[in-house]
């Protein structure tokens, strides 16, 4: 699964510890400054906002139930600006459905 697939999940597990339940986005996709990644990104987390609200989640994957939720956007390469200043907002958006946002590029040590 990638980002363009905005019907799928594209990875979803129970954290180490059993510390809560992450739905993963993968992005293989470069950075534009036309802004169409961006609206990839947006679709796809409304695809999964919709799978939690939905409770979709917990049929799909009932060890959900009582744990806390993340999504998790996993990306090949580095963000831009613009980028890093939409990501920022996706977590304040994410935290309103109780959902912890965490964003990472692959080039990160």
């Amino acid at each position: 699964m990638t980002i363009e697939q905005t019907d799928k999940i594209d990875f979803i597990g129970t954290l180490p510890n059993d510390l809560g339940v992450e739905l993963t986005i993968s992005d293989h996709l470069e950075w534009d400054g036309e802004n169409k990644k961006l609206v990839l990104i947006q679709n796809k987390l409304n695809a999964y906002l919709e799978f939690i609200e939905s409770g979709q989640i917990y049929i799909e994957y009932p060890d959900a139930k009582g744990k806390d939720l993340f999504i998790s956007l996993v990306s090949k390469h580095s963000s831009n600006q613009e980028g890093k200043n939409f990501l920022s907002q996706v977590a304040k958006v994410t935290s309103e459905y109780g959902v912890v946002f965490k964003y990472r590029d692959t080039n990160e040590n």
